[in-house]
């Protein structure tokens, strides 16, 4: 991808701190990073609008159920992780 140089401006204490964790090398990147995700976060609210419109609301009952779901799987990776640990030792 093709890159170009902008000036933005930025609250100096944010700015100096991420480049203080990140390095001055790598400040772009994080940068960069950070509006991919954003975009990525716009993108989804709208699709998540046009969802609604067309289906309706989530209803509580159904982000309860989803949220089970997700920790249920969460636990089932966990589990695996665990499982694989003893593995990766003895093979050491």
């Amino acid at each position: 991808m093709a890159t170009k140089k902008y000036t933005v401006t930025l609250p100096e204490e944010l700015a100096e701190e991420i480049r203080g964790e990140v390095g001055p090398g790598a400040f772009s990147a994080y940068v960069t990073r950070a509006i991919e995700r954003q975009r990525e976060h716009d993108r989804l609210g709208e699709l998540v609008g046009r969802l609604e419109g067309e289906f309706g609301r989530v209803t509580d009952a159904e982000l309860e159920a989803a949220e089970a779901e997700r920790r249920e799987i969460e636990r089932w990776f966990d589990e695996q992780r665990a499982s694989e640990e003893p593995q990766r030792r003895d093979a050491a």
